[in-house]
């Protein structure tokens, strides 16, 4: 029996996170295409849930290839990469070319075409909700290691940045979470989307709050 296509797409995408760091790993791209389909579920348009399944397992499997600088985008390249996985499994092109958008649209980089499917406009979502309320502070940090980890190292260390040759910012860490969760509520798509982001930017206010106030403290201290 020919397997459907979300987990075909779970099982082929897999090997691909082996090397991923925790921020963009398997278990990232799971629950992306957990919350994109019970997004999905409140959408008013018709979805193709399993090409948002689909995509939702796809979407991150050139992360540890442009961490180490040998592609320079993620999602274009990981749509080549799933034309050629899709269609070696006999996957139907018309379905292969919505999963391929969707990979190309799911970035929040400038270079990145508009979603204009369904189905790309909830991955991204998803993909941005991903980095906000509980989970998105912790997910939130883990990047900003990434980002300031050493060469080499499997495990990013949060410490100086420079020692890696990347840019370093003028800002404080909770700051940069701060910004960062901000962007993302504001590029979201859909109305179930939208709805989530506000309920979850509710916990991150309060957060940021409690962070400031325990700073004041220490500084009066």
């Amino acid at each position: 029996m020919k397997q459907e296509l979300g987990p075909l797409a779970r099982t082929l995408s897999l090997p691909y996170y082996e090397d991923a760091l925790p921020a963009h790993d398997h278990f990232h791209a799971k629950r992306v295409r957990d919350l994109s389909i019970n997004l999905s579920k409140e959408y008013e348009n018709t979805v193709d849930r399993a090409v948002l399944s689909a995509a939702s397992w796809l979407h991150d499997i050139g992360r540890p290839r442009e961490r180490l600088g040998e592609i320079e985008h993620h999602g274009k390249w990981a749509a080549r990469k799933a034309d050629d996985l899709l269609e070696a499994e006999g996957i139907p092109s018309d379905q292969i070319d919505a999963i391929k958008h969707c990979l190309r649209t799911h970035s929040i980089r400038a270079s990145s075409p508009e979603p204009e499917t369904p189905e790309a406009k909830l991955l991204f979502d998803a993909d941005k909700l991903e980095a906000t309320g509980a989970r998105g502070i912790i997910r939130l940090s883990c990047i900003i290691g990434e980002r300031s980890g050493r060469a080499g190292e499997r495990y990013a260390v949060i410490d100086n940045a420079s020692d890696s040759g990347m840019a370093t910012s003028d800002l404080p860490d909770i700051t940069l979470l701060e910004e960062w969760a901000t962007e993302r509520l504001e590029l979201l798509y859909t109305p179930p989307g939208r709805r989530l982001g506000r309920s979850r930017w509710s916990f991150m206010e309060e957060f940021f709050a409690q962070f400031t106030r325990e700073r004041r403290f220490e500084e009066e201290r």
